[in-house]
C-alpha cells in the first residue's frame, strides 16, 4: 500500500531550505586516481579541479555546470587515507573476505546486494532525459568492453518502471537499454541505472561504490522518487 508524502512540511519556515552540498569519495590506490576521475566524467560529472598530492590526486567535480562556482552539487574524490585502508584490510582479514572461509555475514551481505542494488550505501543522480540515460549505459558498456583499464571494473544493472502506465510501457519496451530489463523499481513512472565499480571504494567492506542514475517520466504525480511501492 502506497503512502503519499505531503507536498510541504507541516510547519514551513521562511528561511531557504537545505541543498545537497557535497559528497566525499575515495579511490583505492594513488595510480587509480585518473581512472576513477575519468569514470566520473563519463558518468556526467564535471571536473573543476585536480590538485596533485604525494599520496594521489585530489579532485573536485560538480553535478553540472550550473553548480560550477557554488557550494552545492559537489563531489570530492581523493585517495583512500592510509589509516582507513589499514582498517579495511583488518576487516577483510578477520572475516576472511574473498577466501574459501569467508564469514557467513559477508556471504549474506553479498547475497543481499545481488538481489537489490539499493540495499546498502549508494548515491543517486537525476538525469534530465531518458535518451541521456540510455546513452550513458551504452557508453559505460562500451568503456568496459573496449578499454582494458576498465575491464571487469564496471558493473551496470537497472530497474525499469513497474508496468501499468501504457505510455511508459511502450517507450521502455522499445528502449535499447530497458527493453530487456527483468528487474522492476519500487514504484512507477521512472527507471534506475546502477553503476557498481571498485575504482571508488565505499560500503561496509570498503570494496566498491554504487552510483544510481534515475529518470522520471514527466507529468506524473506519483513516481519512484515521490513514493515507494511494495
Amino acid at each position: 500500500m502506497a503512502t503519499m508524502a505531503p507536498d510541504r512540511p507541516a510547519n514551513p519556515v521562511s528561511a531557504p531550505g537545505l541543498t545537497m552540498g557535497h559528497l566525499a569519495l575515495h579511490y583505492g590506490k594513488p595510480e587509480e586516481g585518473p581512472l576513477a576521475s575519468r569514470l566520473l566524467q563519463v558518468m556526467g560529472l564535471v571536473e573543476t579541479q585536480v590538485l596533485p598530492l604525494p599520496n594521489g590526486n585530489f579532485y573536485r567535480f560538480v553535478a553540472n555546470r550550473e553548480h560550477y562556482a557554488r557550494g552545492d552539487g559537489i563531489v570530492y574524490l581523493s585517495c583512500l587515507p592510509e589509516p582507513q585502508a589499514r582498517l579495511i584490510e583488518a576487516i577483510h582479514q578477520a572475516l576472511h573476505v574473498g577466501t574459501d572461509h569467508e564469514d557467513d555475514a559477508v556471504k549474506g551481505y553479498r547475497a543481499m546486494m545481488a538481489q537489490d542494488f539499493e540495499a546498502s550505501f549508494h548515491f543517486g543522480f537525476l538525469v534530465p532525459t531518458l535518451e541521456e540515460l540510455e546513452a550513458l549505459v551504452q557508453a559505460l558498456r562500451e568503456l568496459e568492453a573496449s578499454d582494458p583499464a576498465f575491464k571487469g571494473r564496471i558493473h551496470v544493472g537497472m530497474n525499469r518502471a513497474r508496468r501499468g502506465d501504457a505510455e511508459v510501457d511502450v517507450r521502455l519496451d522499445a528502449s535499447p537499454v530497458f527493453g530487456n530489463a527483468a528487474r522492476y523499481a519500487y514504484g512507477s513512472a521512472g527507471v534506475q541505472v546502477f553503476v557498481e565499480t571498485d575504482l571508488v571504494r565505499a560500503g561496509q567492506l570498503g570494496e566498491n561504490m554504487v552510483f544510481e542514475f534515475d529518470y522520471i517520466f514527466p507529468d506524473r504525480a506519483s513516481h519512484i522518487l515521490s513514493v515507494v511501492e511494495l
